[in-house]
Formats: structure tokens, sequence, C-alpha cells
């Protein structure tokens, strides 16, 4: 991804090197030339795939019961699950070649994926503006499933700047801390639920949460 900032370009490797909107002039990310070769069987399909992916159509060539299909696609779009797509889509008939074409404006934000209070800096994403709250709801909800639960209630938010755009919560394990009381000694339990309660309580405030490397790897597939 490519920004122009004060007279001057910078080229940007990852969501964390992208500084202060207010800095920044324009952002634009790279564009691939596609060519798809396959069955022409497959054309319709393949070429709604593209579209998905944000795809300027170009031509078709015809190769008897062949056809070559040819796109300009994000850079951004090729690099997530296109190629498993195209393989789905296509039976694994289609092959794939692509080169760059050129850098074209883009309209994207930074999406911060907060867990427990905590920005989580390897979740960050970049994303286009008309998919913000999709992503954001998908990620969070992908975490909610893999993430393990904790003794206290873990909060896991997408945010744009200060905005949250879609949360979800991970309710703590329930211990029954009266399980080995017996008769009507209420005034013990109250006191256990009590302690309880003010342990969670300070364990929700400096418990740190350990995320396992495969709870990455399933958050940002798309």
């Amino acid at each position: 991804m490519k920004q122009i900032q004060e007279n001057k370009t910078i080229i940007i490797h990852s969501p964390q090197e992208l500084p202060d909107y207010s800095r920044i002039e324009r952002i634009e990310e790279p564009w691939m030339e596609v060519d798809i070769i396959m069955p022409t069987e497959f054309l319709g399909l393949v070429m709604q795939l593209c579209q998905e992916k944000r795809g300027v159509y170009k031509n078709i060539e015809y190769l008897s019961n062949r056809v070559i299909l040819r796109y300009e696609i994000p850079l951004t779009s090729l690099l997530t699950d296109f190629y498993d797509k195209l393989k789905s889509v296509s039976k694994g008939y289609a092959s794939l070649n692509y080169d760059f074409l050129e850098y074209r404006y883009c309209e994207v934000e930074k999406l911060n994926i907060i867990i427990a209070e905590e920005v989580v800096e390897a979740l960050t994403v970049i994303v286009y503006k008309d998919e913000i709250y999709q992503i954001g709801r998908k990620i969070v909800e992908s975490l909610k499933k893999v993430l393990p639960r904790q003794m206290f209630d873990v909060k896991i938010q997408a945010a744009v700047g200060g905005k949250v755009v879609a949360a979800e919560k991970i309710s703590a394990f329930r211990k029954d801390v009266t399980a080995g009381l017996y008769g009507g000694d209420v005034t013990r339990k109250r006191k256990l639920l009590e302690k309880q309660k003010k342990g969670k309580k300070k364990m929700k405030t400096c418990g740190k949460i350990d995320i396992p490397p495969e709870v990455f790897i399933a958050a940002l597939k798309k």
C-alpha cells in the first residue's frame, strides 16, 4: 500500500505503519492484471468471484473449449482467499497468472481489534470503508468461537478510531463455590459468593489474555 503525505510517497507494509490520517493526503493500493485460464463451463462462476473481489473486467479470449479471462484486481483481494475460492468454483481446473499493473486510490480505514480492553496489534487490519462493519463483525464472531474462556468476562471489540463497530463477550467460567456446603448456612454462602465476586473483579482488572497462534489464523480468515 502506498501513502502520499507531505509531498512525499511512503510504502506501507503493515497496518501498524499507517500514521494518523491528518497527515495523509491519499492512500493507494497495488492492482494486478490477472489472467485466468479455465474450461468454458466455469466462466460464469469465475466471473462472479472476480466481481466479488472488486475486480474490473477487461476481456475474454476463447481457445476451443477453454477460455482466458482477464480482470484487474486489487492485490489485497488476491492475497486473502482468492486462489482457494478459484480452485473451488472451477473444481481445480482453473489456473492463475498475474502481474503488477499500477497503484490506484482507495478508501480504507485501520480496524483495531480490542480484547479485554487491550488493542491486539497482530490482529489490526486495513479494510475498505464499505466493508468495515462486515469484517469487524466477522472477526469478533470468529474470536468468540476460538478464544479460550477465562475466569472473568472478556470483551471483544472491533473499532475504527474511537468508534466500536462490532462487539462480542465471552462469559466467564461459572464455579459453584458453595457446592461443599450443606444445610442453610446462608451467611457463609453469601460470604463465599462475595469473595468470588471480588476475586473475579481483581482478575478482570489485572488479567492478561494469552492468545494461541491458531486464534490469529482463524480470526483473519476471510
